[in-house]
């Protein structure tokens, strides 16, 4: 019988700890950025991958589908196009790289301007993903506090002429300003106007990152960063993740070619998976226009079923606000919760959630926060889930004191 091989000395220093193996989902899954199963818009994508693979198939014989490293042409035309109607950004198709979702425009933006000990501004509430791969580069995070209309403007100018003072000129503020990741904020016009001004007068870029600007449910939003700066400046990545479906793995970045090319260079996956591109392409150009809304209505419904079951089962123990838009509820907790210890109880019961502190460079303000994603489940396990969340928290931590305007063991 053959020994067992030790590979662990051989592991680089900082390797994570090993992965759980996958049991499948919770019953009850209010995690990660997961999306409407009902809207993937299935029928659509077959016969788009039926046309498009009938039609050039045998593209797939080279790589880049005779289109080239920044990706398949169709679908760099077709954003060029929406994103100039959503977003007022005027861009050509050379302007924009697709990568394998929005993650990999992360790492790409990070290996171009982040190397270790590097200061970096971000919201204070952001995506976790963006934080977890920061502090494994070990950047210096600085989080800037949000109010109601996205990252606070005052303090970012504080905190840039504190920089300056010291010699320290931060590689870019990362921002999510069309439905903010956790809290849904919008940022108006006129802050972006502000904001584009202050990196500018400080030489700082901009990393503007759009991922859930096509789930508002007016369908009306301000200009983006990239598009009131003429590309100056900013960065801008986006993903088809929150609008067709997660698993496709398609993102982009949109930059001027300058920086697009520096960005190319470090790019050698030979290119992002070329038959989603394709698929995506040919059902964008058909059905995109029409799928969002339709998308955006369930969403929606969702939401208000999400903020209905809290009232009703954490009255006033929970504060949260009515979002424009997206996929997730950021939630306040009385503070004697510790949401990570809610997290860990919950999910012995069924319940999956995002405790505030994995989304915040505030472990004690996030503390008492959670984020859930109400995107993926069905309005009657939102209702139970968030029963049953109720149920837990009030035995591990005291509260809330009622539910459903029953005082329980009444």
């Amino acid at each position: 019988m053959t020994a067992p091989f030790d590979f662990v000395p051989l592991l680089a220093p900082g390797t994570p700890a090993p992965a759980a193996k996958w049991n499948g989902f919770p019953k009850y899954n209010f995690i990660g950025g997961h999306n409407d199963a009902k809207n993937v818009p299935v029928d659509a994508l077959i016969d788009a991958a039926t046309a498009v693979l009938k039609r050039e198939g045998a593209t797939l014989a080279t790589y880049g589908l005779n289109s080239g490293p920044l990706g398949y042409r169709p679908l760099r035309e077709f954003l060029a196009g929406k994103l100039k109607g959503h977003a007022g950004i005027e861009c050509s198709p050379d302007e924009i790289l697709i990568t394998s979702g929005s993650m990999q425009g992360l790492d790409l933006i990070n290996s171009l301007l982040v190397a270790k000990g590097d200061t970096v501004l971000i919201e204070q509430e952001t995506y976790g993903g963006a934080l977890t791969k920061l502090n494994k580069l070990g950047a210096n995070v600085i989080g800037i506090p949000l109010d109601d209309e996205g990252l606070r403007l005052d303090v970012l100018e504080e905190k840039l002429a504190e920089l300056k003072k010291k010699g320290v000129t931060p590689k870019y503020i990362y921002t999510i300003p069309t439905v903010q990741n956790p809290t849904g904020a919008i940022m108006g016009e006129k802050r972006r106007a502000d904001l584009i001004a202050l990196a500018a007068r400080y030489g700082v870029m901009i990393f503007e990152d759009e991922c859930y600007s096509d789930l508002i449910w007016s369908g009306k939003r301000p200009k983006s960063l990239f598009a009131m700066a003429n590309g100056e400046g900013v960065i801008h990545i986006g993903s088809f993740s929150k609008s067709i479906a997660p698993a496709l793995r398609v993102g982009y970045i949109v930059a001027k070619w300058e920086v697009l090319a520096r960005i190319l260079g470090l790019k050698q996956d030979a290119g992002s998976g070329a038959l989603e591109q394709m698929v995506l392409a040919e059902f964008c150009k058909q059905h995109f226009a029409d799928h969002v809304p339709k998308l955006n209505k369930a969403l929606a419904a969702k939401l208000q079923t999400l903020r209905e079951a809290l009232a009703e089962q954490f009255g006033t123990a929970a504060e949260f606000g009515d979002p424009e838009g997206g996929i997730y509820l950021w939630i306040k907790l009385p503070d004697q919760v510790d949401t990570t210890k809610l997290a860990q109880a919950a999910l012995a019961a069924g319940v999956s959630l995002n405790p505030g502190q994995e989304w915040s460079t505030n472990k004690d303000y996030a503390r008492s926060r959670l984020r859930l994603c109400f995107a993926n489940p069905e309005p009657e396990s939102i209702k139970k889930g968030v029963e049953v969340l109720a149920e837990v928290c009030r035995r591990e931590f005291g509260v809330p004191l009622r539910s459903a305007n029953v005082e329980k063991g009444a």
